[in-house]
Order: C-alpha cells, then structure tokens, then sequence
C-alpha cells in the first residue's frame, strides 16, 4: 500500500442513542474515528423521481487496517468527507491481510 495516497481525511461517524434532559431518547451521529483515505471509483450518477433530481454518487474510501476500523459495520457507521455524508453499503476487508480496508459508500440524500 502505498501511504502517499493516503491524502484525504476522512471521519467516521457512528450513531449512538443519547438521552435528553427530560429523558427523551435522540439518534445523534458522534465522531468515532478520523483517518486519511485514498478516494477512488467515484462515480456521479444522477436520476430523477418525481420531479426531483437525485445525486447517487458512489466512491469507495481506502484506509489503513486497525483496530478501529475492524469494528466499522455498515449499519451503524457513515462516512464524513469534503461536507458531504456518505452512507458505508459495503466493506471490503482486501482479502483479510490486515493492511487495508475499502469502505463502499453512496452519498446520502439530505
């Protein structure tokens, strides 16, 4: 792997369930872990429903093998980039070496 291609930071984000001052339960995103990524296999690709344009923009983040990562599921994880929020489809561990990890991720629709 080739670290000088690691040039993009990235944070991974990880749903958690907090409790208000009332005692409300709240889904909040909280910063798990923030790394830098090498970004390919971006593609843009647009459709249209009901009147309305819709980015399903795909890329796939590389990043370093660690402990941290190892925990990463699609469920409950997504990736921050670039003011931009990724949801993780799939994870690709690179044939279980423990050097690298490929997150597989859409763009999440806001």
């Amino acid at each position: 792997m080739d670290v000088a291609l690691l040039n993009r930071k990235i944070i991974v984000q990880k749903n958690s369930v907090t409790v208000d001052a009332i005692g409300n339960h709240l889904n909040e995103w909280v910063d798990f872990y923030s790394c830098y990524a090498t970004i390919g296999g971006e593609s843009p690709n647009e459709s249209t429903s009901a009147g309305t344009v819709v980015d399903n923009t795909k890329a796939d983040f590389t990043v370093r093998w660690c402990k941290a990562v190892s925990e990463i599921t699609p469920d409950d994880f997504r990736v921050f980039y670039a003011d931009e929020i990724y949801n993780i489809l799939g994870i690709d561990h690179q044939n279980f070496k423990k050097k690298s990890v490929k997150l597989k991720c859409q763009k999440a629709r806001r």
